[in-house]
């Protein structure tokens, strides 16, 4: 396997400590070419872990704090008259870059985000009838705080399926802690990171991972999978083909970061929560109940028949 992927999960877990498997995953969606979602309480991590990244792959950066004025052309641009040059000109926004950080997405309105759906989707920005193409390896993180902290409202669904992965880092432990204070006492790690690529290595990883199998034993379980999600008495609708197609790729990019070919059942069982608990919109029944997303997918991976590691082959 190329060492880059080795390098760049050295640079993120020297600044995000005792939190490898999240960090594992979040590499694996960036190699998929995904878009993140970090959703948690403020301080644990989620703006550093975006500034690790964009440092470690040399990208071009941008970082938007939404808020409830910002607008739409904060994010896609504008055109506005020159009178120098007797013509409108285009101003662009902070999605006309190579990775963008959506700081607290869920603090601003409906409209604001949905400026972001072209872009994530197509890998395109329109202003004002003019079509502008992002960047080859354009890359969204965003931000949320918990669904009811104070400011906050929920995002709309057609705005969660753009994400790839929904992730969580969690509060650290008391020796991951202590390890985060003495590491910062004399110098803030971010400035220990050392670029590990450029934009054109990154396209050729994600171009690497795109080659990796999935068998058609494999492909069926995931659309076994995708159906039970559908069948299930407790969602009132199940996940889009985008999350299955998502689901398949964020598999692949696990085995390449394995050293594998070849996806296994473990790739796909380990993904599916990250991928598909975002994209769930359960019925007032199982709200009630006090289930959750994760609790409804977690039950299924222990129903749906799992093939053997050795047919994925």
């Amino acid at each position: 396997m190329n060492d880059i992927p080795v390098k760049l999960r050295e640079n993120l877990t020297s600044v995000i400590v005792g939190k490898d498997d999240t960090v594992d995953m979040f590499i694996a969606a960036v190699l998929a070419g995904g878009h993140i979602l970090l959703e948690d309480t403020p301080g644990t991590g989620k703006t550093t872990l975006a500034l690790a990244l964009s440092r470690s792959l040399g990208l071009g950066f941008r970082r938007l704090q939404l808020t409830p004025d910002t607008v739409a052309s904060d994010i896609t641009g504008y055109s506005a008259y020159d009178p120098a040059k007797g013509d409108f000109v285009f101003h662009s926004g902070a999605a006309m870059t190579d990775l963008l950080l959506a700081d607290e997405l869920n603090r601003t309105s409906g409209k604001t985000q949905s400026a972001l759906l072209e872009a994530m989707e197509e890998g395109r920005l329109t202003v004002d009838g003019v079509t502008y193409p992002l960047p080859e390896v354009f890359t969204v993180i965003a931000t949320q705080n918990p669904t009811g902290t104070a400011g906050t409202s929920p995002i709309p669904l057609s705005q969660l399926d753009r994400f790839m992965v929904r992730l969580s880092l969690g509060a650290p432990d008391k020796e991951a802690l202590k390890r985060i204070i003495s590491d910062r006492a004399a110098a803030d790690p971010l400035d220990s990171i050392e670029q590990v690529c450029g934009v054109l290595e990154l396209a050729a990883l994600r171009a690497e991972v795109s080659r990796v199998t999935v068998s058609d034993e494999l492909t069926d379980y995931i659309c076994e999978l995708w159906q039970a999600v559908a069948d299930s008495p407790d969602t009132q609708c199940g996940v889009s083909p985008r999350g299955a197609l998502a689901l398949c790729r964020i598999a692949r990019a696990g085995a390449f970061l394995d050293g594998r070919d070849y996806v296994v059942p473990s790739d796909i069982r380990a993904c599916l929560l990250p991928v598909c608990a975002h994209r769930l919109t359960l019925t007032r029944e199982a709200r009630a109940a006090g289930k959750t997303a994760e609790d409804i997918l977690r039950s299924l991976l222990k129903k749906v028949p799992c093939p053997e590691n050795k047919a994925a082959k």
